[in-house]
């Protein structure tokens, strides 16, 4: 009877266009929490001092939703027919995959909370907690125990089929369903990702976000000090370099999905006509997207720094 319902929970889930979706338990790995810990210690998360506020609700999902039994893991590929490049010419500067289109957070929000209307028609009493990211859940580790994916050298989730480019969304529900078994990892010897990072900020499954591209651009708040302008390069939001290396992404799945698409000014933008963009030129070209994050100052900032990066580089760079 569980393996029944259990199914048909995941195939409500694939009709909502998750492209993976897994079952795990409640209970987080400690190994898991450990790692977590100490690298909080290290003091490798930066300014995002909300990850030590959020520690001790890690610790037990139930801190969310107290009635949850299971976790409900689900994943949507974001990857397109878009790629950006691995150099760009000196005007332009690049962004991130994930923030090309809308905003995952509403994307993911919102087929999470129509699911979980069909699983409470379909098993009466069935109640839950969606969420998605920003909450304080190690959504990577039960990811990995509901067999979504390993957690990689570059400590982004992988998939065999699907890669790394993948959102990932919970919800954590009051009834049992049967567990999934834990995704084994296949990273091998390959070290790719370390190699390709150019401000060697990863060692193997640890990342110092301080030295992280991603974190400097969309969640640093205030200046960059001068090492830190030379690290993001061309970079105005986001980097995808460690993904883009990677031998599982080279031949994943390409879902192409509309939302995920590039808009305009987001794939390898103009760094001259971002440079003049007015804070309601901001909110207008970036609604719903994830390049809020950075906000108006933020993004400016960004672009400035690319703008001086790329005239230093000058013509050395490829188009």
């Amino acid at each position: 009877m569980l393996n029944k319902v259990t199914e048909k929970v995941k195939d409500l889930a694939f009709a909502e266009g998750f492209h993976l979706v897994g079952v795990s338990s409640v209970e987080p790995q400690s190994e898991h929490l450990e790692f977590y810990k100490t690298w909080l210690q290290k003091g490798l998360g930066g300014q995002m001092e909300y990850l030590q506020r959020h520690f001790e609700k890690k610790k037990n999902p139930r801190s969310l939703y107290p009635d949850a039994k299971t976790i409900l893991c689900c994943a949507l590929s974001y990857k397109t027919s878009f790629e950006n490049p691995s150099s760009v010419s000196m005007e332009k500067g690049t962004i991130s995959n994930y923030a090309w289109g809308d905003d995952y957070h509403e994307v993911m929000n919102e087929k999470l909370k129509a699911l979980l209307s069909q699983i409470q028609a379909l098993i009466p009493g069935a109640q839950g907690e969606v969420v998605v990211d920003t909450a304080p859940l190690l959504e990577r580790s039960f990811a990995q125990q509901a067999g979504i994916g390993w957690i990689g050298k570059n400590t982004c989730v992988i998939h065999p089929h699907f890669g790394s480019y993948i959102f990932l969304g919970e919800i954590l529900l009051n009834i049992d369903l049967k567990k999934d078994l834990l995704e084994l990892d296949h990273c091998g010897s390959c070290t790719r990702c370390l190699e390709a990072c150019p401000t060697q900020a990863l060692t193997p499954y640890e990342l110092d976000a301080t030295r992280c591209i991603a974190y400097l651009t969309n969640e640093k708040r205030g200046e960059f000090s001068k090492e830190e302008k030379s690290m993001i390069g061309q970079h105005i939001f986001g980097c995808d370099i460690c993904q883009q290396v990677c031998p599982w992404n080279e031949k994943s799945l390409v879902p192409d999905l509309s939302c995920f698409k590039p808009r305009p000014h987001t794939f390898v933008p103009s760094l001259q006509a971002l440079k003049v963009l007015t804070q309601e030129e901001f909110k207008q070209i970036f609604k719903n997207s994830s390049v809020q994050r950075a906000k108006y100052k933020g993004l400016m900032r960004n672009v400035e720094v690319a703008a001086e990066n790329s005239s230093l580089v000058g013509k050395s760079i490829l188009v």
